[in-house]
């Protein structure tokens, strides 16, 4: 992002132009949006740290002398708004503190907005195991990298020479790289790394990624990737900023202030005319969004239109467009809400027992839906070991159970998981991981137990399940433990069709014992889960075994 581009469009918002004020709120927005986005990984504070950096750097745009060092000026103050958000706090945060609560992280929002694959996704989930000052730099790198920065940026954001950034960065790349081997290995599917996790809530810390790390260094299967590691910053090069999701709000109206208040800002360096044109209504639509009567910000996007691809960050050329003005008392308006349309039933194929597939026996092609990402409110991994855990799944693509039979722990009756409030389709299209789970694992016993341990037993009719099943939704639905017998646990993935047949098709090294199965005919008679509705019931585990959504 060239700041010689804007030296026009800054020197005209300097002097009180409102349209060039729009345009320089457009363009600059997605960069701090990343920058605070990445080094927060998405916590709730996000929206107010970004709004009061774009405040301040409006507020103090006069003071500015030379617009070539409008980007490097604007970085350090939205770091400065970071680093005091870290002050204020009464006491340190864990390290999973992005995560804990948000619907959505930007490490999941990185990947499913970029639609990110392969060793890049990697790289973005890694920031969730990174502390709060390596996630603060790597925010300013991950951008140098992409050509958004340069290192003189990055260096006067953290307040350091340019020699000590090159010191400091070093390190964060070892850092990422042990918190990528830990997403790898979190994927995979080492039988030690699984009973390690047994246990785990699926949210990182410090605690956790030690023992993980430690692990990992010690693993044979962990320790060897299946293909070539790239370094990060060669997967990051080009990679775009993230858009900013629809409904993002941003306030101009500093704080509140009255336009007499707000004039009083003129003492810093802004003219009487800046500071009345920042306070008269109007609206400018920009760059899909739109700054509103009192200095407002909206996105504007349609949640279902396709996400946007900020290739590159725009010029003052590409952002200038006429304004639009409409009356001080008017409002933005959303698009009407779509009538309700009857929803038909469909998948009415349900599931029945079946045998399993003759050992080496290859699967089926595995038809490809559309999809473009889901969003889980538990994040990229919903780790769920106790009765009525839910997650709720939104979006279009493929998800991945992952079942974890416990029988040591307590066998019997196994009360299966449910799938409840499903407003859109959901089928059940394949099911993978190298084992049913009552493929044999010794002598005389099977992931559904032992003569030792005693057995996990399915209701009457119920569908054995794999280690992984995969699902496709178009919609969203709420996945909730209902263990009240049997000891299990699931691991739930927002995932792609590209997992999905490569996991189906993958056998063991040592010649397959058993690839995966298809269970999608890539039609609307594909089958659906056993246990599912579009009911939202107090008590999920009553949900019929046969339910025709």
């Amino acid at each position: 992002m060239d700041t010689r581009q804007w030296r026009d469009t800054i020197a005209a918002a300097q002097a009180g132009d409102r349209h060039a004020l729009d345009d320089l709120v457009a363009g600059w927005l997605p960069l701090v949006y990343n920058i605070v986005g990445r080094a927060l990984n998405g916590h709730a504070d996000v929206d107010d740290v970004v709004q009061e950096t774009m405040l301040r750097a409006v507020d103090n745009l006069g003071a500015l002398r030379d617009p070539d060092s409008f980007r490097s000026w604007l970085v350090a103050i939205a770091m400065r708004q970071i680093r005091d958000r870290a002050r204020r706090r009464t006491a340190p945060a864990p390290l999973a503190e992005a995560t804990a609560s948000d619907a959505a992280d930007f490490a999941e929002l990185t990947v499913l907005r970029l639609q990110l694959e392969g060793q890049r996704r990697e790289v973005a989930e890694a920031v969730r195991w990174l502390d709060d000052e390596d996630r603060q730099l790597l925010s300013l790198w991950w951008l140098e990298v992409a050509g958004e920065l340069t290192r003189r940026d990055l260096a006067a954001a953290a307040g350091i020479s340019r020699q000590h950034a090159a010191v400091r960065v070093q390190r964060l790349k070892e850092r990422v790289e042990t918190a990528r081997g830990i997403v790898r290995a979190l994927d995979g599917a080492c039988p030690d790394l699984r009973e390690l996790t047994g246990r785990w809530n699926g949210r990182p810390d410090s605690v956790w990624r030690k023992r993980l790390a430690r692990h990992i260094r010690g693993c044979g299967y962990c320790g060897d990737t299946r293909e070539a590691v790239v370094p990060a910053e060669r997967l990051l090069v080009g990679i775009a900023l993230v858009p900013l999701p629809v409904g993002f709000t941003l306030s101009l109206a500093f704080g509140g202030k009255t336009a007499a208040a707000a004039a009083g800002a003129a003492s810093v360096g802004w003219s009487a005319k800046a500071m009345a044109a920042l306070t008269q209504p109007f609206v400018a639509v920009t760059a899909g969004a739109t700054i509103v009567a009192g200095g407002a910000y909206v996105v504007t996007q349609a949640p279902d239109s396709p996400p946007p691809r900020v290739v590159a960050s725009p010029t003052a050329a590409s952002t200038a467009r006429p304004p639009v003005t409409i009356s001080p008392s008017a409002t933005p308006s959303l698009s009407p809400s779509p009538t309700p349309k009857k929803v038909d039933l469909y998948g009415t194929v349900v599931d029945t027992v079946d045998r399993a597939p003759d050992p080496d026996a290859r699967p089926a092609a595995l038809p490809h839906r559309p999809e473009s990402g889901i969003t889980s409110t538990w994040g990229a991994k919903a780790v769920m070991q106790h009765r009525g855990e839910t997650v709720t799944l939104s979006g279009q693509g493929y998800v991945l159970v992952r079942w974890q039979i416990a029988p040591q722990d307590r066998p019997g009756g196994l009360t299966m998981p449910t799938w409840t409030g499903l407003k859109g389709r959901l089928f059940h299209v394949a099911s993978g991981g190298g084992r049913r789970m009552d493929d044999a694992t010794g002598p005389d016993t099977t992931g559904m137990g032992g003569p030792d341990t005693g057995y996990t037993v399915l209701p009457n009719g119920t569908q054995q399940m794999w280690q992984n099943e995969y699902f496709y939704l178009d919609g969203s639905v709420d996945l909730t433990v209902n263990e009240r017998g049997a000891s299990y646990g699931l691991t739930v993935f927002p995932s792609s069709w590209e997992a999905a047949d490569k996991d189906v098709n993958y056998g063991p090294p040592q010649g397959a014992i058993r690839y995966g199965l298809v269970r999608d005919n890539g039609k609307d008679t594909a089958p659906v889960p056993q246990y599912v509705t579009r009911e939202s019931p107090a008590d999920p585990a009553t949900v019929a075994q046969r339910s025709r959504v």
